[in-house]
């Protein structure tokens, strides 16, 4: 939607994000190497029920979120190649939650490189795409200028928000957080400070990759509707139609298709171990994987149902991109507690956020705090 109603201008946006991204993966790294705890965890050490039980609730809605637009894009994506009802692709998304349990089962090493496999064959495909629409590389280049009609238009200031709540994420933040603790690493604070670096070198050649991902994204469609008059094209069913008639090729969007449920795929597998060390972390309510999975489904297929059936493409267009704004809202609910808690030495110890890094993190909280504050007003007041 972002490229092909505006070209390449919220290239600057993907950048951004992505740059937000990385420093708060690195406080998460560093939160959780320093206490030996999740975000989930620290946020219930830290902080009274009547605050940890409301950052719980809006970690599970930003879940959901997820989930939903999760289940309608893997539903398009089978629609796509297969011919798949909407309806009835809604209904087989609940079935992945086997292929959850199953990768679970064979240890993190398989999730990781199942990820891994989906990005490659996303990345790949869009590459394709993008060879074939021809962008014009310049314009490429000035989409990652920033631009104040990001923040005076309101339609882009929407769309803005919704590439940083799907860049961002903040279940991510609390996946992050856990994840790390996967890896082994010594006691002392040399030990930690070596695994404290090589997880932000991981996390943040994971994010390089993502931000490949999401601008080629962008680009395709800057190039291949901008550019040729389709600025209205938000469904991803027009997306895919349109493909092979403006880039010539019957492949792109069969290309496309492909890309899309992988990443429904993907996203999938993320959510589904956010929402457990959400839970766990939050509540110290441990659930077997199988009913956390189910019970996420349930409350994301029901609304994805009903928008599927009585709205059509239409409002599935419209619900996907809002799912990622809530994101966005959802997300100083998760980075002001790491901050927080990262800054203070009598959590952190040794390895104690130094105080530039504070001030970086909480620039960035400020920022999304004062979009999503502009996004309100400007939707209150009609904008």
């Amino acid at each position: 939607a972002g490229g092909a109603k505006f070209g390449y201008a919220l290239l600057f946006i993907a950048l951004l994000s992505n740059v937000m991204a990385i420093i708060l993966q690195h406080l998460c790294a560093r939160l959780a190497v320093a206490t030996g705890r999740d975000l989930a965890q620290a946020c219930r050490d830290a902080y009274p029920r009547p605050v940890a039980y409301p950052l719980w609730f809006l970690a599970e809605i930003a879940i959901c979120a997820t989930d939903l637009a999760e289940v309608i894009g893997t539903a398009i994506g089978l629609n796509l190649l297969f011919g798949v009802p909407l309806e009835i692709g809604v209904v087989i998304t609940a079935l992945d939650v086997f292929l959850i349990l199953y990768l679970q089962n064979k240890g993190f090493r398989w999730i990781e490189a199942f990820i891994i496999t989906l990005l490659g064959v996303i990345a790949v495909c869009f590459l394709v795409q993008i060879l074939m629409a021809s962008p014009d590389w310049g314009d490429v280049v000035r989409g990652f200028a920033p631009t104040t009609e990001i923040v005076s238009n309101p339609d882009m200031l929407y769309l803005a928000l919704g590439i940083i709540g799907a860049t961002v994420m903040p279940h991510n933040l609390y996946l992050h957080s856990g994840i790390v603790q996967t890896r082994a690493y010594g006691e002392t604070v040399p030990q930690k400070r070596e695994a404290m670096r090589f997880a932000t070198i991981d996390s943040t050649a994971a994010l390089m990759f993502a931000l490949t991902i999401n601008a080629s994204i962008l680009i395709l469609a800057a190039a291949a509707f901008n550019r040729s008059g389709h600025t209205g094209v938000e469904e991803l069913e027009k997306a895919h139609m349109l493909l092979s008639p403006l880039l010539g090729s019957a492949l792109a969007p069969t290309l496309f298709g492909i890309a899309l449920l992988c990443c429904g795929l993907n996203s999938t597998v993320t959510a589904t171990m956010a929402g457990q060390i959400v839970m766990e972390g939050f509540l110290d309510l441990r659930l077997p994987p199988y009913r956390r999975r189910l019970i996420t489904r349930l409350v994301a297929i029901v609304p994805a149902a009903v928008v599927t059936i009585y709205y059509g493409e239409g409002g599935t267009a419209k619900l996907l991109i809002l799912s990622q704004v809530i994101l966005s809202l959802q997300l100083p609910f998760a980075i002001i507690p790491l901050v927080l808690i990262s800054a203070s030495r009598g959590k952190m110890g040794a390895l104690v956020a130094p105080r530039w890094l504070t001030a970086v993190a909480a620039l960035v909280a400020a920022i999304i705090v004062v979009l999503n504050v502009k996004l309100i007003v400007d939707f209150a007041t009609g904008g």
